[in-house]
């Protein structure tokens, strides 16, 4: 059976998470459904695997499966013919590859890319509602940034692991979590990118949650390191809540889609 690997975006505002659920939408379950009404395989059960499992209300501008149809399609047939039959839903194909048999999605994946958005500002967000986290007041980023240098780097994140995490091991390498900051007339926003061969669930909601903790002056940065050692989650702040984080790339090695 031919392998392609698709490249996908979506809103994951109107669905439980990327993983199919019985009588939950999701945005496997979507993509699942589409692929139904071009390969009979899909129609009777077949599945797709994704680079990573997206939360409830997550976002992807570059999330990654892979399917096995039981006929070769032109790449620029498949991505039509699937959009097309994705349509209204907010999930759309950007890409599509033959691959090999030895690709996986998910296990030859070396690298995951995130980012999250906060605004700082008394008004309510209209343009980019569903889209941010809505702070109500400014956010020390200097701060900030002093108390993420404590999580880069190979830890056990227990502290900042999900109860619910199948993860065999917290103990993940964390390669980098780049802070940026925009002023606008109407308030401030701050960007979050972070990048790790994987992370464990939750992980990046509970690191950002937990740094606005130290942006409003709640937490010293100090308290970061100090959360990370004890390993225990409930050292962990707050975890964020899901629409300000997207799931922006994925890196593979060499890269099907170059």
């Amino acid at each position: 059976m031919p392998r392609y690997a698709f490249r996908v975006e979506y809103d994951g505002a109107p669905f439980s998470g990327w993983q199919a659920q019985r009588d939950l939408p999701s945005v496997q379950g979507a993509i699942e459904t589409a692929l139904g009404r071009l390969d009979a395989s899909f129609a009777q059960g077949a599945r797709i695997a994704a680079a990573g499992r997206t939360d409830a209300g997550v976002h992807a501008s570059s999330q990654v499966f892979h399917a096995d149809l039981l006929r070769h399609w032109s790449p620029f047939r498949l991505s039509e013919a699937l959009n097309w039959h994705l349509s209204p839903a907010p999930v759309a194909i950007t890409a599509v590859v033959p691959v090999g048999e030895d690709f996986h999605a998910r296990f030859s994946a070396l690298e995951r890319r995130y980012s999250f958005r906060i605004v700082a500002r008394r008004a309510p967000v209209v343009a980019d509602r569903g889209r941010v986290w809505h702070v109500r007041q400014p956010l020390d980023v200097d701060a900030m940034r002093v108390a993420a240098a404590h999580l880069v780097g190979r830890h056990d994140f227990t502290t900042f692991r999900s109860a619910m995490c199948q993860s065999k091991s917290p103990v993940k390498t964390l390669d980098q979590i780049t802070i940026t900051t925009h002023d606008y007339p109407a308030g401030q926003e701050i960007r979050f990118f972070l990048r790790a061969r994987s992370f464990l669930h939750n992980q990046v909601r509970s690191i950002v949650g937990t740094l606005e903790r130290v942006g409003v002056g709640a937490w010293p940065p100090e308290r970061v390191a100090t959360a990370l050692a004890a390993r225990d989650r409930a050292a962990c702040g707050p975890v964020s809540p899901p629409q300000g984080l997207s799931l922006d790339g994925v890196t593979y090695d060499p890269d099907p889609f170059a």
